[in-house]
């Protein structure tokens, strides 16, 4: 439905007498018939998942339209493969719907209706190839007027400046419709999107500009290969570093979205610290990123969950150890980390030295407990390993076989027993399946160690994570009471070795180990802590720093902040290690109580919460511009 609009003001003149100003009265009344705010919020990863920011807005999108309604409206660019799963098209109505109509008759292809998420919110989507015929000249004016570089031969760059063109051109006929008649809010993330502001700004665009950056691109790479970045980066010469990288361009589009904004934001004090520096600006507030706790809820199910689900878990444990050696399923614990395969910013390499010390300790000290640890990330890779499908195909035939033992002991002992007779169970079952489950259990045994890896990967010789394993002796030695599986791909329901959600694999586990050196914000422990699995974060990260300075007393038992502040290496593998072990230790009924904990922490962390941030931001813009 279209959104009832105030009448346009008065453009007569009030009050000749005291200069041509308004009168206090003529004002209020002036304000009262100008019509609402209008937001729109524009990113790359709008309707199209790359990584962590499509989170963001997608949880995000109930508490922004609960808050601005039909009001609100995101832009992003058009991929046929996303929009056809999560677009449906609405009617060119309302202040942005016109919009759109006059862009296509201007000639650009866009996309106008709901994105079909929770919230269902109004969407724009981009077509970027109409901004190609005058690409050049696009670029042209942002090495003239912002001397932001942007040379021809990167596909993806080419996409991103017809992607902030096309928001540009967008967001210029707004403004000639609504300006004088309702306050325009744009709020753009990253740099991805963020070439639009400082065009926009240039021609004095009547609406309020935020920019958040949720990590620099900058950043990233230096935390990747320098190793002591935070002590050295208020001396860092960032464009001779820009340059040394390759990302002069993306450099230069994300410091010109910093200082164009009329409001500059970012995710936490860790990242803060880091624009200053790199980017040259104070923001002038933090946005923490939230979730949506509704989604995760399982009310008092949450138990029933993860015991399902870690038989599932079990099963895949089953098929990887088993034909080589068995340990006991009930003194199994599952630890995993997940994220994308960044080894050192990840802290990939502080949870393998920790594992290393923690598989050590354990046998020294004889605790009954088998620890098995995935790390879960996507790395080049061939495929699934062919013993892997092997044995997942196998314990399906061993399934097919004892339901085969089920029903024919079941119904002969039925007649057995309503005989009279005490049957001899070695009888009740055909010769033929019998032989059947000897010979696959035969086909099961077999010799050497358990893979520490499932997938071939493309140059495993030179793979960080496999080179650390094998320096720390972790290779799944019967004798090892940390048994290590390395799955370069994320997990679907559709992956034939675990058949399970994402999530549903994280519910089945035990605990989350996350204790990255680089990450501005961190939704991989939120988002374990909200399906009620406790979790290791680290004080680096932007959620782990959060917890750190909240005004609580600390997260409470179920989530460890690793120190690695300022800390060397070894004491933050050390402090790593002790708390795994304590882990070790727990009950089962402990395990349970901290997976209380931790949902119930979870929930200061739901954007009802912190979406508040949001609005002070959006306020501010408002203020800034008058």
């Amino acid at each position: 439905m279209p959104e009832p609009d105030a009448a346009p003001e008065p453009q007569a003149n009030h009050g000749a007498s005291n200069g041509g100003s308004t009168s206090p009265r003529t004002a209020a009344v002036t304000t009262r018939r100008r019509a609402e705010p209008l937001l729109l919020e524009v990113a790359w990863e709008a309707c199209n998942q790359v990584g962590g920011i499509y989170t963001v807005l997608r949880s995000k999108t109930p508490t922004m339209v609960r808050r601005w309604g039909s009001r609100y409206c995101l832009v992003g660019p058009y991929d046929p493969r996303s929009a056809q799963v999560e677009f449906e098209p609405s009617p060119l109505v309302g202040p942005v719907g016109k919009a759109v109509k006059r862009m296509r008759e201007l000639g650009f292809g866009v996309e106008y209706g709901r994105w079909l998420v929770t919230g269902r919110p109004h969407i724009v989507l981009l077509h970027l190839g109409d901004v190609y015929r005058y690409l050049d000249d696009v670029k042209y004016r942002l090495w003239a007027d912002h001397h932001v570089p942007t040379p021809g031969d990167d596909q993806l760059l080419n996409d991103v400046v017809a992607f902030s063109e096309a928001v540009r051109v967008l967001f210029t006929v707004l403004g000639e419709q609504e300006g004088q008649r309702r306050k325009l809010v744009a709020h753009v993330h990253e740099w991805m999107a963020g070439g639009c502001i400082p065009m926009l700004r240039k021609e004095n665009w009547p609406g309020s500009l935020v920019f958040t950056t949720h990590a620099t691109l900058l950043g990233r790479y230096l935390a990747m290969n320098h190793p002591v970045f935070y002590d050295h980066l208020p001396f860092l010469n960032t464009h001779d570093e820009a340059k040394r990288f390759n990302v002069e361009s993306q450099h230069g589009l994300e410091r010109a979205a910093a200082h164009g904004a009329h409001v500059f934001t970012t995710v936490s004090d860790i990242t803060a610290a880091e624009c200053e520096h790199i980017l040259g600006r104070k923001v002038d507030l933090v946005l923490p990123n939230g979730i949506n706790t509704a989604r995760f809820a399982a009310v008092h199910e949450f138990q029933h969950l993860h015991d399902q689900y870690k038989q599932r878990i079990h099963e895949f444990t089953i098929g990887h150890f088993f034909p080589h050696y068995t340990f006991d399923l009930d003194r199994t614990l599952y630890l995993f980390t997940s994220g994308r395969y960044e080894y050192r910013n990840k802290g990939m390499d502080l949870t393998i030295e920790s594992l290393a010390r923690l598989n050590h300790r354990l046998k020294s000290e004889e605790t009954p407990v088998t620890v098995v640890f995935f790390i879960v990330t996507k790395a080049p890779r061939h495929g699934i390993n062919r013993r892997e499908l092997q044995s997942a195909a196998m314990l399906q035939d061993f399934r097919k076989i004892i339901e085969q033992f089920k029903d024919q002991i079941g119904e002969k002992l039925f007649f057995e027993a309503t005989a009279g007779r005490i049957p001899d169970l070695n009888l009740l079952v055909d010769d033929y399946w019998r032989l059947r489950l000897r010979r696959n259990q035969q086909a099961w045994q077999r010799d050497g160690l358990p893979s520490i890896v499932t997938h071939d990967l493309h140059d495993p010789d030179n793979d960080s994570v496999l080179n650390q394993l094998r320096t720390c002796n972790l290779l799944n030695a019967a004798d090892d009471r940390v048994k290590v599986v390395f799955h370069p791909d994320f997990i679907t329901a559709t992956n034939p070795l675990f058949g399970l959600d994402y999530d549903q694999f994280v519910r089945g586990s035990h605990l989350g180990v996350f204790p990255s050196y680089y990450e501005p914000w961190g939704y991989t422990p939120l988002e374990s802590i909200a399906l009620g699995v406790p979790a290791v974060t680290s004080d680096l990260s932007g959620f782990g720093s959060y917890v750190q300075h909240m005004e609580l007393t600390g997260a409470g038992p179920g989530l460890f902040n690793v120190p690695r502040r300022g800390r060397h290496p070894h004491d933050s593998a050390q402090a790593l290690t002790d708390y795994l072990f304590e882990f070790c230790q727990t009950s089962r009924r402990d395990r349970i109580n901290l997976r209380n904990a931790v949902e119930d922490f979870a929930q200061h962390f739901d954007w009802n919460n912190l979406g508040k941030r949001y609005d002070e931001a959006h306020g501010l813009a408002m203020d800034r511009l008058g």
